[in-house]
């Protein structure tokens, strides 16, 4: 529509979130905008998250506010050095899955199984690189392969052998407040924000009373990494940063039946958590935030920043292609996009322009750039060259000048390759020695580039950004 934090401070965090929890007792309940007026759930909370991590925190309110004009800044930067190019660049987020029970068993309650898990990640596979045989492909012209995949992390923090789904027992029934989960929950299961995508899968309590009553989940958007003028504090928001779903709106009936879904409410096929992944990535609600249903009120000028998706003067919750909420602007309201409220079923597109800003956030943005270079998803091996090549990894990254790339015990690689985001080379060094272990970038285009790593049978290809 138009227009490496390796350890996290928790006593930061807790004088951060404890100023927010002062400040929320003297609140009104909070009012939810993304409430069906017919159901009551909430499809969405991130717009009312953002406002909640913004309390009490002039400077990341002053990030947000300035964040559009950064992105738009960014957005161009990135047209204007692809010139028009396209590529076939694939980029790969690790996941890692909080599993947050009460002490249930396996496949009890909020203690989801490994399947469901798994399906989870299959539809956001499918949703995002619009796979064929999937609903995404039945999607207009419009709709975009975004050329970004996810994988259940295979290594922990500590290097040892993993699965992806972290399974912890916090002791408590349910949660009720973003307090409860800010406070409590994330800061005590949140792994590395630079190298894992964390999603939390969570029971939300069900208390009429309770905040968080009727939630099916919500995002942290994401935070430009240079604002001018605007002092930064990444630790801030770094021990909150992620997805919380509620577990009966987490992984998809269709790809695991055996799973526990809200099947009644029609989001039981993985798509809030595709929406929310969204947020997560840079992606506004399709409508702008212009307008409401449930609170009545209505706007056909906010915008989303995406050129190709047409104003809507509110959220829809049902799945009509034939709705025009706003007809004077060209365009039906684009109902089936991820990012709008409808059920699951009706879900399937993500556009061209979308693609684009979600692709510039990876690029450009706090804890989701290095995102990009992480390499938790390769799994480890007994093999000493592949081991040499795991413990490789760049900095600083992203870069603006001169990029180390670091070994493991000082041993040193065979050679390496460095190729832009076009597949052409850039430079090709057989290393002799420490010396051939640095790169001086300065010259280099800002961009996404690739070093391909080779130690006798073995290779590693790491990505860096250039800024």
């Amino acid at each position: 529509m138009k227009k490496n934090i390796t350890k996290i401070t928790i006593a930061a965090v807790l004088l951060f979130t404890g100023a927010l929890h002062m400040q929320a007792q003297n609140k009104e309940p909070r009012t939810f905008s993304g409430r069906n007026p017919k159901t009551g759930v909430v499809r969405c909370a991130t717009v009312e998250y953002g406002s909640y991590l913004e309390e009490g925190n002039t400077e990341l309110a002053a990030k947000n506010a300035n964040f559009e004009n950064w992105i738009s800044q960014k957005i161009e930067e990135r047209k204007l050095q692809r010139n028009g190019a396209t590529t076939n660049e694939v980029i790969t987020i690790p996941v890692v899955v909080h599993v947050i029970h009460n002490g249930d068993a396996v496949g009890s309650g909020e203690n989801i199984l490994d399947g469901q898990v798994i399906s989870q990640i299959t539809v956001l596979n499918q949703d995002f690189r619009r796979m064929a045989g999937t609903p995404g492909e039945n999607s207009e012209e419009v709709g975009a392969d975004t050329q970004i995949e996810f994988c259940l992390a295979q290594v922990k923090p500590d290097g040892t052998a993993f699965n992806g789904i972290d399974r912890v027992d916090m002791g408590q029934t349910n949660w009720a407040t973003f307090d409860d989960v800010n406070l409590n929950l994330k800061p005590a299961t949140i792994w590395d924000p630079e190298q894992y995508f964390n999603i939390w899968v969570v029971r939300f309590s069900t208390s009429n009373s309770a905040e968080l009553n009727g939630i099916l989940g919500y995002a942290q958007f994401p935070e430009g990494s240079t604002l001018n003028g605007v002092p930064t504090d990444p630790q801030a928001t770094a021990a909150s940063d992620g997805v919380v779903i509620g577990y009966r709106y987490f992984g998809s009936s269709v790809e695991f039946p055996e799973g526990d879904y809200a099947t009644s409410l029609g989001y039981d096929r993985g798509r809030t958590t595709t929406h929310e992944v969204g947020h997560a990535l840079g992606l506004r609600h399709i409508w702008g935030d212009g307008g409401s249903q449930s609170l009545g009120t209505s706007n056909c000028n906010a915008t989303d920043y995406c050129n190709d998706t047409p104003y809507a003067k509110w959220d829809n919750w049902d799945c009509n292609a034939a709705y025009d909420t706003c007809p004077t602007k060209a365009g039906a309201d684009m109902t089936n996009n991820y990012m709008d409220y409808t059920n699951d079923a009706c879900m399937n597109i993500f556009t061209q322009d979308q693609m684009t800003r979600m692709h510039t956030v990876l690029e450009n943005a706090q804890r989701r750039a290095s995102l990009v270079t992480s390499v938790v998803c390769q799994p480890t091996a007994a093999n000493p060259e592949f081991n040499l090549l795991q413990g490789i990894n760049l900095y600083p990254n992203p870069t603006q000048g001169v990029l180390t790339i670091a070994t493991q015990d000082s041993q040193l690689p065979d050679s390496y390759v460095i190729y832009n985001s076009l597949g052409q080379t850039i430079a090709n060094v057989a290393v002799k020695g420490a010396a051939n272990l640095t790169v001086d970038t300065s010259a280099y285009s800002n961009g996404v580039y690739f070093i391909k790593v080779d130690k006798g049978n073995a290779t590693k290809t790491l990505k860096f950004i250039k800024n």
